[in-house]
């Protein structure tokens, strides 16, 4: 054979078998990328059905989580309406028991002060006097008579009583009672010689025995108040007094 020929048919030869190991290489590099993309895609899928289910998921616990808000909502507007009772049932009986206390303390007795003295007294007792000293002062006479004679019985140890007898035997001096009004004047003195009004009451028992005439007991009168009271106004009074009926 011609060594030229063979050699040709050599070469052509080897072209073809490096043609062919070409064509297998190419093949497998495309089977290389087709199996890569379907991984890809596999990958892909996946992470897309996991990322919906965590989707759904977080979907499930964000319902869950609104529906334990909406119950929690519910529970504290309970709860605040509960509160609100409490408040209310607690303010009512606050009150009732400031009213109870206002009551009481009305009944309760007090200190009170009356012409100089101090001492405790109901406020039943108080208002009575009051309401007796309110008629003498508005001119009825016979009335507050009436009104002190009632208040010295109903209360025998009020502390009012010396002012309550001296406003009776004033009233019954209005009313020409002279007999009845030296007699409560003279209990007056006796309960409470120290009175502030006591002066008062001595030159007011020589008014009465003026007007009965008894001009003999009206100056002795005269001169135990000018001994007993002799820096009063009622002892100046009776000075004059006794200088007229001399």
């Amino acid at each position: 054979m011609n060594p030229v020929f063979a050699w040709r048919r050599v070469a052509i030869a080897a072209a073809l078998i490096g043609a062919s190991c070409g064509a297998q290489a190419a093949l497998f590099e495309d089977d290389e990328a087709r199996r890569a993309i379907l991984d890809l895609r596999q990958r892909v899928e996946t992470m897309r059905e996991r990322s919906t289910e965590e989707n759904a998921q977080l979907r499930r616990s964000m319902l869950e989580l609104q529906n334990q808000l909406e119950a929690m909502r519910g529970e504290l507007q309970r709860m605040t309406g509960r509160n609100e009772e409490l408040n209310k049932a607690l303010s009512d009986l606050q009150q009732k028991q400031k009213d109870v206390d206002e009551r009481m303390k009305k009944n309760e007795p007090a200190k009170v002060s009356v012409d100089g003295r101090e001492f405790t007294a109901d406020p039943k007792e108080k208002a009575d006097f009051d309401a007796a000293l309110g008629v003498f002062r508005s001119g009825q006479f016979a009335q507050s008579q009436t009104a002190f004679a009632d208040f010295v019985k109903r209360y025998p140890q009020s502390g009012y009583n010396p002012s309550a007898l001296f406003w009776l035997g004033n009233a019954q001096y209005a009313t020409r009672n002279y007999t009845e009004a030296i007699a409560n004047f003279r209990s007056m003195l006796s309960l409470a010689p120290d009175h502030a009004k006591a002066p008062e009451a001595v030159l007011s028992i020589a008014n009465c025995q003026i007007e009965l005439k008894d001009t003999k007991g009206a100056r002795r009168t005269l001169e135990d108040l000018v001994k007993a009271y002799p820096s009063s106004e009622a002892a100046q009074a009776g000075k004059e007094r006794l200088a007229r009926i001399k």
